[in-house]
């Protein structure tokens, strides 16, 4: 079904934020801090890596892709000193339960959109593989939340890191390092703000200014940190790549599911971001 890499993007863009606002909410600090980390990026790092069990900060490092490898090795393996990997996955899983609850209202584990949503995004999930996607694999391995917001919630993590590592496949293909693929990706006005990206991912502003170098070398952008023709073009074919190997579950859904999907998690997500899902200033758009 070639018609829907497009439409499976806009799906996982209707979806995404439903997930992501976890690394933005408060009760993610208080329930990962209640378990023995730190707050902050121990936090991230442990919370999203704890699905692959308490790996090295090396195989984060390489699957998180962006991030200043010297940032993550601060802060790991000595998290699962603090606190094991169930036990991070228990607090990740309340984290997400009130977060939603408090975003989109106490009544959402008896919504039955969501447990709708929950149902298609899982007949999608079914088609997703694991070759080569160590992230999906490892949250694909964890058992399916009983509420209908929380198994959503696991649907739409599983679909967004099976695209994720489809990605860095996608980028590694392009010759883009981590640090190069944030910098030209922000050069696009989509997504992280520079100043946000730079901060968050642990860089410098000498490695930052490195990076853009780099890319100008390669003819990638301009002098003013503009991406040239040809980096566009390189832009839209990552894209592109990345559409085409998310492909599969959205294809599996099929065209009428997908839609109901995107429309719905795009109601959902306009509530949460209502409610102050993500804070200003970190996103350059919407």
């Amino acid at each position: 079904m070639s018609s829907l890499p497009r439409p499976g993007k806009r799906c996982h863009d209707s979806l995404n934020p439903l997930h992501s606002q976890i690394y933005f909410a408060p009760e993610a600090e208080r329930e990962f801090t209640a378990v023995g980390l730190e707050a902050g990026r121990m936090a991230y790092f442990a919370g999203r890596a704890a699905a692959m069990g308490a790996v090295g900060a090396g195989v984060v490092a390489a699957t998180f892709y962006n991030f200043d490898p010297g940032l993550v090795a601060r802060h790991l393996p000595r998290a699962w000193e603090l606190a094991s990997p169930d036990a991070v996955l228990g607090a990740r899983l309340a984290a997400a339960d009130g977060s939603l609850r408090r975003l989109l209202g106490e009544d959402i584990a008896e919504d039955p959109e969501v447990s709708e949503a929950a149902g298609l995004a899982a007949t999608a999930a079914e088609a997703c593989g694991v070759a080569g996607r160590p992230l999906y694999a490892a949250h694909a391995a964890l058992p399916r939340p009983e509420r209908p917001h929380l198994a959503l919630w696991y649907f739409i993590t599983l679909l967004r890191e099976h695209r994720g590592d489809g990605h860095l496949v996608a980028l590694s293909a392009a010759g883009l390092d981590g640090l190069e693929a944030l910098v030209s990706h922000t050069a696009t006005g989509n997504g992280f703000t520079p100043e946000f990206a730079c901060a968050s991912r642990g860089w410098s502003r000498q490695e930052w200014d490195a990076a853009e170098e780099r890319l100008r070398v390669r003819g990638l952008l301009d002098a003013e940190g503009a991406l040239t023709p040809r980096g566009v073009e390189l832009r839209r074919e990552v894209e592109e790549m990345t559409d085409r190997l998310a492909a599969a579950p959205y294809e599996h859904l099929g065209e009428a599911g997908v839609e109901h999907l995107t429309e719905i998690g795009g109601r959902l997500t306009g509530r949460a971001r209502s409610a102050g899902a993500f804070p200003p200033g970190v996103f350059a758009r919407g």
